[in-house]
């Protein structure tokens, strides 16, 4: 009986050498799909555990199709948050800006598409154009009628696109790090078949969460830089921001970053709000050369320039982005001539 089994074993092992011997292509075809398939499975197993770790800190709304997961603090002036590319809620809470804010203002603060534990409906194109009116919709439902934005990073793409699209609810601007005029990027070309239906799902479930977490140390250098990463950013939780909805929601920021910069800075000369600009000096990833031509277009801002500080100011420089917070706060006091509405409490 012994004998019969290790005979039938050596044949069957003899038929697949046999086979691949054969057909060497369809049997790498094969491997390479179980590979795919493997790493696809042990991603999404990462990704629910993170998001088991890592339950909703806030509170959900439902808008067109949308659910926006965010969170509130405070009372006073209604001051808006939004979170750059890759990022979430969680970006702004680890840095201390929002117990900072909360403190005078009533803050809120959203995950944007895609991002943390909002979702993205893939039958819109999330340009800035389109989740500003996202977000309008949102804030009318919460009571909020007007209030100071501040946007980091592509996120001050989406407060520039609130404030031009509507201008009555915007009262004053903070715009931190932002990307404002088209230039060639190669972090932009490098996203685009991530960002491709089909074959953009694949990537995003299989190579990208592996590759971001290769590169996760350099990344956080280039984003901090020349300043080191702060021990509260551990706050931050990075296997969030791997999951493969999110890189896929990242990957499609970064395709448009050139075509929106393109679209939006068609549009500066219509911000007649008080504008308060915010970058680092030493910025790694947008050039702080944006901010200064963004300043010469918007003849009422202002500009700020942060020494040694990088792309993630509201990190290294949290008290100078809360002093341009207050400052857009008071400009927008002696625009308007009083508080001005906006301070009525969430109906949700």
């Amino acid at each position: 009986m012994r004998l019969a089994r290790r005979t039938r074993s050596s044949s069957l092992l003899s038929d697949c050498l046999s086979a691949i011997t054969r057909h060497p292509g369809a049997a790498a075809f094969a491997a390479a799909g179980t590979i795919v398939a493997a790493t696809a499975i042990i991603n999404r197993r990462l990704a629910n555990k993170a998001q088991r770790d890592n339950p909703p800190q806030g509170r959900f709304i439902d808008v067109e199709g949308v659910r926006l997961h965010y969170l509130e603090r405070g009372r006073g002036k209604p001051l808006v948050l939004f979170h750059g590319n890759g990022s979430m809620v969680q970006d702004f809470v680890s840095s201390g800006l929002i117990d900072l804010a909360a403190e005078n203002y009533r803050v809120m603060v959203f995950d944007r598409p895609g991002f943390g534990h909002s979702s993205r409906p893939r039958h819109v194109v999330w340009t800035p154009d389109a989740q500003a009116d996202l977000f309008k919709k949102a804030l009318d439902q919460l009571g909020v009628s007007q209030a100071i934005v501040l946007g980091h990073s592509w996120g001050a793409s989406v407060a520039v696109a609130l404030a031009t699209r509507h201008p009555t609810f915007v009262q004053a601007l903070v715009l931190a790090s932002g990307y404002y005029f088209p230039t060639p990027r190669a972090d932009s070309a490098a996203s685009v078949l991530s960002a491709l239906p089909v074959v953009g799902d694949v990537i995003s479930s299989t190579i990208s969460p592996l590759a971001g977490r290769m590169m996760w140390p350099a990344m956080l250098r280039k984003l901090f830089g020349p300043r080191p990463v702060p021990n509260k950013f551990a706050g931050f939780p990075k296997e969030m921001a791997l999951r493969p909805s999110q890189m896929r929601a990242t990957a499609a920021e970064a395709t448009m970053l050139i075509s929106a910069a393109f679209s939006g800075s068609k549009t500066y000369a219509e911000l007649k709000m008080p504008t308060i600009i915010i970058a680092g000096q030493n910025d790694r990833l947008i050039d702080i050369k944006q901010s200064v031509r963004l300043h010469g277009e918007v003849k009422q801002s202002k500009l700020h320039r942060i020494d040694g500080a990088g792309h993630m100011i509201h990190h290294s420089a949290t008290a100078d982005v809360m002093a341009a917070i207050d400052e857009a706060a008071a400009e927008a006091v002696l625009t308007h001539g009083r508080e001005g509405p906006g301070v009525s409490r969430s109906n949700a």
